[in-house]
């Protein structure tokens, strides 16, 4: 039984860390970059929506790919191929000549990002304490918010100088700083004591559903983390439009606004992963959960853009500090054989639902406003407390299996 943090472990932190943590902000350059692209490649705005879209599609075609693969050779080796596929094509993105070529880059870059939650996550809850798990998990959730948070503050400041071309080649830095810490890891003891006893490897997806138990827990968590994902990008998408045209912000005040409740979503990543490993999952989530209710209801009702401000950090505390707790759940729910499996399937599944909710938020926002369609998305968190109070185990301190 593992009791300390080893410099390994520490180092799988930040490999994992850094590498959702350009899945962050590249996501998040793109929603500021939709402007310049459509009027420089003379996009409608269905093309412009679609290369989100299509980002999306390709991150869960590569999550369900990438995590199978990482069970079955390896989770340092396969989050290599991962960068290196999202590196190749991210850098295209600045050379594209229109719509057709930039839609078959952003596809490819997604599906090399896909790979990243999953497997970062499998690989520092297999190398980290269990006392310790939640917290490791929260920290690599946390790349993913630092990330978005460098999109929010350097995009209005480079943006204007080296374009949405030169921007997708800084979006390529990341990568480079994730695949030079790789290099320098192995794979984990855990993963290669399980690789070496069980020989010829079994059907890592059938594992997700292995018995009654595990199917529960598995819809449980297609629950939570498509809630997750709906609000998160329901709300993130459109937030900086929002500010923009809404409320008059110029881009540097509207990224500004922006950060502020990123950071909200950071403090409560970092206060959820000391929570889940206190008190327990369960209890965690329910009063999250439960916070996010209050929160998307009381910033519905505003109007005033310095009570948004604030109002909007702890809403995106409740809303999105959750994620700090996918990682730990998953990594004790499921085999050494399926961990990553697990991971990436579920969370992807719930970020093809989250695909939605720029959609249904946009159209509940032309339809009535903005503030309402925020407002209506208080609901959705009623039905992740039901889904966690009923469908998903308390694993707190589990030792791996």
């Amino acid at each position: 039984m593992q009791a300390q943090v080893t410099s390994y472990g520490w180092k799988t932190l930040a490999g994992s860390a850094i590498g959702y943590a350009m899945d962050g902000f590249d996501l998040l350059i793109l929603g500021f970059m939709l402007d310049r692209i459509s009027a420089d490649l003379h996009l409608t705005h269905g093309q412009a929506g679609a290369l989100v879209t299509w980002t999306l599609i390709g991150a869960v075609a590569g999550g369900m790919v990438f995590g199978a693969l990482s069970d079955r050779y390896g989770r340092v080796r396969v989050l290599t191929w991962t960068i290196v596929m999202f590196a190749l094509f991210t850098g295209l993105c600045a050379f594209a000549r229109g719509y057709e070529d930039l839609l078959v880059y952003r596809t490819l870059a997604g599906v090399g990002l896909g790979g990243e939650f999953g497997i970062g996550m499998a690989l520092a809850a297999e190398a980290w304490p269990a006392r310790l798990r939640a917290r490791a998990c929260s920290h690599v959730a946390l790349g993913w918010q630092v990330g978005v948070l460098l999109a929010a503050l350097l995009t209005p400041a480079l943006l204007p100088h080296i374009g949405w071309r030169g921007m997708f080649l800084v979006g390529v830095i990341p990568a480079l700083i994730a695949w030079l810490i790789r290099g320098r890891l192995h794979e984990p003891e855990l993963f290669m004591r399980h690789a070496r006893q069980r020989g010829t490897r079994g059907n890592a997806f059938k594992l997700l559903v292995k018995d009654g138990r595990t199917a529960r827990t598995s819809l449980g968590l297609v629950v939570l983390c498509g809630v997750q994902n709906f609000g998160y990008y329901g709300i993130m998408i459109w937030m900086p439009g929002f500010l923009s045209h809404k409320l008059g912000f110029t881009l540097a005040r509207s990224a500004f606004w922006t950060s502020v409740a990123i950071a909200g979503m950071m403090i409560g990543i970092w206060i959820f992963g000391q929570l889940a490993d206190r008190i327990g999952r369960k209890p965690a989530f329910l009063l999250f959960q439960a916070g996010a209710v209050v929160m998307v209801l009381v910033y519905a009702r505003l109007s005033d853009p310095y009570s948004m401000l604030w109002a909007g950090a702890v809403m995106g505390m409740f809303v999105n500090g959750m994620v700090g707790g996918y990682g730990a759940l998953m990594s004790e729910a499921y085999p050494t054989e399926a961990r990553a499996t697990a991971q990436n399937v579920l969370f992807n599944i719930g970020r093809a639902i989250g695909g939605f909710g720029p959609l249904v938020v946009g159209t509940l926002a032309s339809a009535y406003s903005f503030q309402i369609a925020i407002g209506l998305l208080a609901a959705i968190y009623v039905v992740d407390m039901l889904a966690t109070l009923f469908l998903i185990p308390e694993l707190k301190g589990a030792e791996l299996d």
